[in-house]
């Protein structure tokens, strides 16, 4: 799945969120943090929050008709953010940390290498914070992990905030 590996990309880059994924961003989500999943794909990620104390309010994806590259979520109830592992391809995610950063935050499960590129430069003062996750196993059953480290990316409307990294920790829940 990666840009290192020979394996065929699934399509629409559709890969289940693991709990390994996950659990760092849990000592940085408000307890009980209502949410909006606008790339649902199996619900995996919906999923493990919910388990985890946090409530989903809606769920979207392209095949429920809903394209998070463009569509409105009417209403976004303040307080309610976005939490969502997009797909990774450029042309698709940079539409999506637009389209939801400009409605509400967004925690958005990203490569690490995005934040070193030209390409993010645009993005960058709608970054508030990024918590490093690592490699993640994206493929069930597999012994080998992913060739690239990830993180959680949190996203707002533009501003001159400074971005706070937390790297990795074992002193943090989750």
């Amino acid at each position: 799945m990666g840009k290192r590996s020979a394996f065929a990309r699934v399509g629409r880059d559709l890969y289940e969120t693991p709990p390994e994924a996950i659990r760092p961003l849990l000592g940085w989500l408000e307890p009980q943090t209502a949410f909006i999943e606008p790339c649902y794909g199996q619900g995996a990620l919906a999923a493990f929050l919910e388990a985890s104390g946090h409530y989903c309010v809606s769920r979207y994806d392209l095949d429920r008709g809903w394209d998070a590259r463009k569509d409105p979520y009417h209403p976004v109830i303040p307080g309610e953010i976005f939490i969502t592992n997009p797909p990774w391809s450029r042309d698709v995610l940079h539409d999506i940390i637009v389209n939801l950063s400009n409605q509400a935050p967004s925690w958005l499960l990203i490569d690490s290498d995005w934040m070193h590129t030209q390409q993010s430069i645009p993005y960058l003062p709608r970054l508030r914070k990024i918590v490093s996750v690592g490699r993640v196993r994206w493929i069930p059953g597999s012994p080998y992990d992913g060739k690239d480290n990830c993180c959680w990316y949190l996203f707002d409307r533009p501003s001159n905030q400074e971005t706070v990294f937390i790297g990795r920790r074992s002193d943090r829940p989750g």
